[in-house]
């Protein structure tokens, strides 16, 4: 009963760009109805192994499960019902109204033009993202913190039953940060599963429910005896000169001198 025990399952996964070896034999469970971050230094693969599971990047090794599917058995159509994936980088060429980009978010189930299912499916997504009032707008003209939440939006309209998130936050103040994470676990405590890559450790940890680290070519978890954001495995993943300070039965990450 794998499709109930774990969301994504990742069995020997490995990933190489001309000629480098970016993600090494990686074995990861994912469990469902959970907010899981990806976090670690630049560079380290995040973004990479968030492509791979989307089928964005195709692996040279390995098998990934969704739900109990093997991914690459899925179709265009299968993997949208799936799997939403958001882009850390968009970018819109034609003066598309709001509206219309989040209907995009609708492809898998249109056929020949939407149906009045996919617009309130679309019009329930841009309320639940807070951008309703901006849905007649030309999304090109939007700053680019309403981008991403739009794309959010697009995202939601599809439905999925997991999100992979590649760095939601980008390019949004505090306040829709806070706006943002909370959709999230909203999202997850009506049942989704979400995956997200995070840049900011304390962002993640005041938000989420499980934390898997990249770190030379691999993906872990701290050890069960000790919490993620204790200082000492934490300075083995950043390998800097960094602190944690409890807060809110958690901990917050600070940089120090020497």
């Amino acid at each position: 009963m794998e499709q109930l025990n774990n969301a994504i399952t990742v069995s020997n996964l490995s990933f190489s760009y001309n000629g480098s070896v970016i993600l090494n034999d990686l074995n990861i469970d994912i469990k469902p109805g959970k907010l899981t971050f990806i976090l670690g230094q630049n560079g380290s693969g995040k973004s990479t192994f968030l492509k791979v599971i989307a089928g964005l990047l195709v692996s040279q090794k390995g098998v990934i499960k969704i739900l109990g599917n093997a991914s690459d058995n899925l179709n265009f159509t299968d993997r949208s019902k799936l799997t939403g994936f958001l882009n850390q980088h968009h970018k819109a060429i034609f003066p598309f109204s709001v509206e219309d980009v989040v209907l995009t978010g609708r492809a898998g189930f249109i056929r020949y033009v939407p149906k009045e299912a996919d617009k309130t499916a679309s019009y329930n997504a841009m309320s639940k993202a807070g951008v309703l009032h901006l849905r007649n707008r030309n999304y090109t003209e939007l700053s680019g913190g309403e981008q991403q939440m739009v794309m959010i939006a697009r995202l939601l309209a599809q439905n999925p039953q997991i999100l992979l998130l590649d760095e939601p936050t980008t390019h949004l103040d505090i306040s829709n940060q806070s706006h943002v994470l909370s959709l999230l676990k909203q999202l997850v405590s009506e049942g989704m599963t979400i995956v997200a890559v995070m840049h900011d450790p304390n962002l993640a940890f005041l938000y989420g429910d499980d934390f898997l680290f990249m770190k030379n070519r691999k993906i872990i978890r701290a050890d069960e005896s000790m919490q993620a954001w204790d200082t000492d495995f934490l300075k083995t993943i950043y390998e800097g000169n960094i602190q944690s300070i409890p807060f809110n039965g958690r901990a917050l990450l600070v940089p120090y001198l020497n």
